[in-house]
């Protein structure tokens, strides 16, 4: 209850702020832009705080007094216009919402509850398909931060500060602090995050759209993402095979219950890599689903505050200023939407200095946004993102330069050659609307053609340089430019609808077109809905809790590499090294700590030193370090104590000293 409370003040405030700077925009809009700002808002100011009272309740206290401070600022600059009033179009765009995104809703809580941390009936800890891989390292990250100090380190990395947007992840720790439980602590602002990327989607299509219709397709365009993977998974599908089974019914088995083979993500053997935003990204990677959260409303301002049709009555200097505030606070939260933001931002100025008269008013017009953008984000650039991105080879470093020239994203995989003919890629990943897209382009239609200049920017950007290891990232910036892509291909959709007028076989043709547009994204969401898997057993889960109710917070825990490692991911506790599944892609070189560990559990007599190497305070053993590393047991006992077992695992502590 606490934490709700604390929730709702940032959402209250948030949302006084909007209608104090922006009162000429729609209702629903600054309602959006409110909820939006407050959930911003929640994630600096506690952080911040930190940095001085750990990341405590005594830190949230203060962070208060500081959101006091910024809605008496917004007061006191507040734009004195009239507010604009509820009207009729606030009504049929409430029903809208009502149609598209409470379903979509409903399906998120759904999933947030499924996937994140399921406890079953034995006790036991299940999450879904596409969480099983990352959902640990965040919720050691959740669960570590919770009165820690600041900057946060790896929990699973040990002195090294956490090169990572973190602020989506200390946002639960917030709820987690307050006394929520581990599971709601994800699944409340999850849900109420991907509530607001639906409703933030269909108000930004609003304004990009030339009318309802085409603002409601734009808005599935996005979110129910698919492309032509089906084909495969149907095609010869009609008869029968050797045991005499169905075909077609083997295959729509395979898609529901094989591990990523649904027709959106089957790398091998079909190259289909158009992974659907929301199960497959939204779902598990948190930071993305927070940053896309605080993100596409700068992408609403952007449009609003420039476009040549919309800057009169929506823009000014306040939301430019806004805009240029929101946009350099995003890189702590998610640096690919900051990135993706500023090459859209790029797109559309050299669209305006091309198309406009008046170069030097276009410049004066960007030039506070830049400013304050560029201001606020390069302390945590130059402190963060940088410090990674181009990092040294060292005793514990990679030595993986993270940017590198590749042409054509996953098609190449790291630039050995591509896969597919370069345009049939991208139409058999992105299906039907990429196609529409093309073709729109053929218009001349300045508005379309300013807004896909906003795309072109990041595609370009995302086509030509791997800004991490890991090449697939690049589809959070192909993503972010599909966005503005999807408005383009519903224009265009609307137009054909209106040209085709007097076709008799007009509502035929949309009916297999949202077939094709959409199966493939409805084939992998109904996987995902069924997709469950055992992440911890209830022993596994009863160790967790011990460390987390039993041991100091800042305990050192020596434990195998294991991803699904509960003195990490349930209590929070510091673990000498972590899996390469996530190091490795974050640059670091974990040779030296893996042999330390097979080295110590193989003679823990013999290597007393590595304990105290990285200040050893308890030793876990469990079914996984059983099978992966030669231990002796009994030296183990006869040299500590033993504090907890169970039938998985064996806590021994380590005597101070």
């Amino acid at each position: 209850m606490v934490s709700l409370l604390y929730l709702a003040v940032y959402l209250f405030c948030g949302i006084v702020m909007v209608r104090w700077l922006l009162p000429r925009h729609p209702v629903l809009n600054r309602l959006w832009l409110g909820c939006s700002a407050g959930l911003l808002m929640m994630m600096w100011l506690p952080a911040l705080c930190a940095y001085v009272l750990r990341f405590s309740v005594t830190a949230h206290m203060a962070a208060l007094g500081l959101l006091a401070l910024v809605t008496f600022l917004c007061y006191l600059g507040r734009d004195k216009r009239p507010v604009r009033p509820w009207d009729e179009k606030e009504t049929a765009q409430l029903r809208l919402l009502v149609i598209v995104v409470l379903p979509l809703t409903f399906l998120s809580a759904f999933l947030q509850y499924t996937h994140n941390f399921r406890i079953a009936a034995d006790g036991s800890w299940h999450v879904g398909q596409s969480t099983y891989g990352d959902l640990p390292m965040h919720t050691s990250f959740i669960t570590g931060m919770v009165n820690s100090t600041f900057p946060p380190e790896y929990s699973f990395y040990p002195g090294h500060k956490l090169s990572y947007p973190y602020l989506t992840d200390s946002l639960s720790s917030t709820f987690y602090l307050f006394g929520m439980s581990l599971q709601l602590a994800i699944c409340v602002p999850g849900t109420l995050m991907m509530l607001l990327c639906f409703a933030g989607v269909m108000l930004l299509a609003r304004e990009m759209t030339t009318g309802k219709k085409a603002a409601l397709l734009a808005t599935l365009l996005f979110f129910l993402n698919g492309g032509l993977g089906f084909l495969y998974d149907f095609d010869q599908a009609a008869g029968r095979a050797a045991d005499g089974s169905s075909v077609l019914m083997g295959r729509l088995n395979t898609i529901l219950t094989g591990f990523y083979k649904t027709p959106t993500n089957q790398p091998d053997p079909n190259n289909l890599r158009w992974s659907n935003v929301i199960v497959d990204m939204m779902i598990p990677q948190r930071t993305l689903l927070g940053g896309w959260c605080v993100g596409i409303p700068c992408f609403y301002l952007l449009y609003t505050a420039f476009d040549p049709h919309k800057r009169e009555h929506l823009g000014g200097l306040r939301a430019r200023l806004m805009l240029g505030v929101w946009a350099g606070l995003l890189p702590l939260v998610h640096t690919h939407t900051f990135l993706a933001l500023g090459l859209c931002s790029a797109g559309m100025l050299v669209y305006d200095l091309i198309a406009e008269k008046g170069r030097k008013d276009t410049l004066l017009r960007y030039l506070p946004y830049a400013l304050c953008a560029v201001v606020l984000a390069a302390p945590q650039l130059i402190l963060d993102t940088f410090a990674q991105t181009f990092q040294s080879a060292g005793a514990e470093g990679s030595g993986n330069s993270f940017l590198r020239l590749q042409f054509n994203w996953v098609n190449n995989p790291n630039g050995q050659g591509m896969r597919d003919f370069y345009l049939w890629f991208y139409i058999k990943n992105i299906g039907l609307p990429f196609i529409l897209l093309v073709l729109a382009l053929f218009e001349r239609d300045s508005r379309q053609r300013r807004m896909f200049a906003g795309a072109l920017a990041i595609i370009l950007a995302a086509e030509l340089v791997r800004f991490q290891p890991n090449e697939y990232d690049n589809n959070k910036l192909f993503y972010l430019a599909w966005l503005i892509c999807a408005m383009v291909a519903a224009n265009y959709c609307a137009v054909l609808w209106h040209r085709l007028q007097g076709l008799r076989g007009r509502k035929v043709m949309a009916f297999a077109a949202a077939v094709v547009m959409f199966l493939s994204a409805g084939l992998t969401i109904a996987r995902e809905c069924v997709s469950d898997y055992q992440a911890f057993s209830r022993d596994s889960v009863a160790a967790g809790m011990y460390f987390r109710d039993n041991t100091p917070e800042d305990a050192m825990v020596l434990t195998g590499t294991q991803h699904l490692n509960p003195v990490n991911a349930i209590a929070g506790r510091r673990i000498v090294c972590g899996p390469d599944l996530w190091l490795y892609w974050h640059g670091f070189n974990t040779t030296e700590r893996k042999l330390d560990l097979a080295d110590f559990y193989a003679d823990p007599a013999g290597s007393a030193h590595i304990l105290q190497k990285y200040g050893v305070d308890y030793i876990y053993v469990s079914s996984y370090e059983r099978s992966e590393y030669e231990i002796d047991m009994n030296a183990l006992n006869a040299l500590y104590p033993v504090i907890f077992s169970n039938n998985e695992a064996t806590v021994w502590q380590v005597p101070e000293g």
